[in-house]
């Protein structure tokens, strides 16, 4: 692969081979305004202070001049990254990670409050490269001293103002306290409010000053709407709307090349013509799919933001991004490929609960709302079937029909004694098997909810221990469970709410009645929690004893404790009642936890 000025802007910067060749395998053809300002001051060693929105393209601007100076024979911490919250840090790790994908040995940990601190404390000590924590945690970690800052030749401050908005500045003030103060230092921040200007002057070294106004703008004549899913609802919503919209060719966004293949298969398998592009494919093969898909030979294409780049097909009506982008720049680009030559585009984009503030960053970004939209319901699904089966027979009723088929079938009502109509019904029902016209009886799904629409609590407190014995009363929308953790563990309805809303990232508002008995508690979740959260939330530790979350029989109401075959039955209940407890304010300690 050849990474010359000529064929890669980014050497023009003064990267070392290995980032230019990850940039280049992840797609990265020019520098955004941001990096081509911002990257030379950081090569040549200068504090900065950068004035950019999220989604410029910031993330690299200051991770590919860290990674050029590391020293990777050194397993001890050389950059430290302060974001503000936990989803930040992930997306700022998995970027590093991205961009040394080609430096050996190279390792990056993200801190964050919710995590467990075990884990940290063992990968700390492992050494890693690159540290992206938010402040509560990262302090916790400098006062166990878990975390020596004093060989760190590179600090970013991330999304300064929102650390500031949400109340961090003083955390952010003892953190740079910990450092050598020999240490190049980048500030990052939409606006600069006096305190961040006090905290640069009294930290940064003669910093250069870069401002950065995005310049992105979404396309007019593309329509924008999301629909709030969970992560397994995304494949039925995606049928759903290729069901429900009127398509011409629809272009599908993933993260992953993985994800292509994975996806492409399901919806072939739904009997749609689709097809994957990924980075993994030869330049032939990826001419080839487009030209299949300009043709019309396939509806469908399945694709990484890599392998469509420079993608132009005026026949694409619908953009999906199935995984929400990272950054705006990227959902530009995205929905950028419909809504072409004068034509009218839609743009759906599928928002898990937790990546609501991607979402946000997005409408901020473009200086757009984008329109909220429900889920279509099976009997919307079945309607538009049923309407395009009618269609289908009323076309081909006007055309001359062989008088084969005349004959077949009145020969058959003859011979099984069916009148013309039942026998069409037959046919009807033989027709529509695999995308059955008549709805399914309605599953009742919880809707994921915004923060918005979330109900507030407080109207209804909760219920004092030992009330509602015999079988459990669970609120609409919520189901009962039982956890492995009680009284005699010096548990209380503060620790399992915080374990809960930090693990499943899932607001304190949405857990209801919490019973805690002396070997176990119940507490209300609400319906339809995804595999994947049930599974975590069996594994998270209370008071040192894992939840074992597992779901309470609604039909026989039994919360009674497993059997232990050691354990002797009480003689008498204690039917003495405990206090109220009631849920506690999270304090300053708590707020990390976002």
């Amino acid at each position: 692969m050849s990474t010359d000025s000529k064929s890669n802007p980014f050497k023009e910067l003064g990267l070392p081979e290995p980032l230019l060749k990850a940039l280049h395998s992840v797609g990265y053809e020019n520098p955004s305004p941001i990096q081509a300002a911002g990257i030379p001051p950081l090569m040549a060693g200068a504090d900065l202070i950068g004035q950019a929105q999220t989604g410029t393209g910031k993330t690299a601007a200051f991770a590919l001049p860290a990674l050029s100076k590391l020293d990777l024979s050194k397993n001890i911490p050389q950059v430290l990254v302060l974001a503000p919250t936990r989803e930040l840090a992930i997306q700022v790790a998995e970027a590093f990670q991205s961009y040394a994908r080609f430096l050996k040995g190279f390792h990056v940990l993200p801190v964050y409050g919710g995590q467990d601190i075990r884990n940290q404390l063992q990968q700390l000590k492992r050494g890693p490269h690159v540290v992206v924590g938010t402040p509560g945690r990262l302090l916790d970690h400098l006062r166990r001293k878990s975390l020596n800052l004093k060989n760190i030749h590179t600090m970013v401050l991330d999304e300064a103002d929102e650390m500031l908005r949400m109340g961090f500045i003083d955390d952010v003030e003892e953190i740079l306290s910990h450092t050598s103060g020999e240490q190049q230092t980048a500030l990052f921040s939409a606006t600069l409010p006096e305190p961040i200007r006090r905290v640069a002057q009294r930290f940064l070294k003669n910093p250069e000053h870069i401002k950065i106004k995005s310049k992105s703008q979404t396309v007019d004549s593309t329509e924008q709407k999301y629909w709030t899913v969970h992560h397994g609802q995304k494949m039925d919503a995606l049928t759903h709307l290729l069901e429900i919209e009127e398509t011409d060719a629809v272009i599908v966004f993933v993260r992953t090349r993985g994800a292509t293949v994975e996806l492409a298969e399901k919806i072939s398998a739904r009997g749609y013509c689709c097809a994957a592009i990924n980075g993994d494919m030869s330049q032939s093969q990826r001419e080839r799919t487009i030209n299949q898909l300009k043709k019309g030979q396939i509806d469908i294409l399945i694709a990484t933001d890599v392998a469509a780049r420079g993608l132009d097909v005026e026949r694409i009506s619908h953009v999906v991004n199935y995984d929400i982008p990272y950054d705006s720049e990227t959902y530009i680009h995205r929905i950028g490929r419909t809504g072409r030559a004068g034509r009218k585009g839609c743009a759906v984009l599928f928002v898990t609960p937790r990546e609501q503030h991607l979402l946000r960053t997005i409408e901020r970004t473009t200086n757009k709302s984008i329109t909220q939209i429900k889920l279509p319901s099976a009997k919307d699904v079945a309607d538009k079937r049923v309407q395009r089966f009618k269609q289908d027979i009323a076309l081909a009723s006007e055309k001359d029909q062989d008088p084969f088929f005349y004959k077949l079938i009145s020969e058959m009502c003859t011979e099984l004694d069916k009148s013309p109509e039942q026998l069409a019904s037959t046919l009807a029902y033989l027709l529509q098997i695999q995308r059955p016209l008549k709805p399914a009886p309605e599953r009742k799904v919880r809707q994921p909810k915004t923060s918005a629409e979330r109900p507030v609590r407080g109207k209804k407190g909760p219920r004092t221990e030992g009330e509602s014995r015999g079988k459990p009363r669970s609120s609409a929308g919520m189901s009962s469970f039982r956890l492995e953790v009680g009284r005699n563990h010096q548990a209380t309805p503060s620790d399992i709410v915080g374990a809960i809303a930090n693990e499943a990232n899932m607001s304190s508002r949405n857990i209801g009645q919490i019973k805690i008995n002396d070997d176990y508690s119940t507490v209300e979740l609400p319906e339809g929690m995804p595999k994947e959260v049930f599974k975590l939330l069996q594994t998270v530790r209370v008071r040192n004893q894992m939840l074992k979350i597992s779901k309470i029989n609604s039909n026989t109401g039994s919360t009674a404790p497993r059997a232990n075959p050691k354990s002797k039955p009480k003689s008498k209940p204690n039917l003495k009642r405990r206090p109220v407890k009631t849920f506690a304010k999270k304090s300053n300690a708590d707020k990390d936890a976002q």
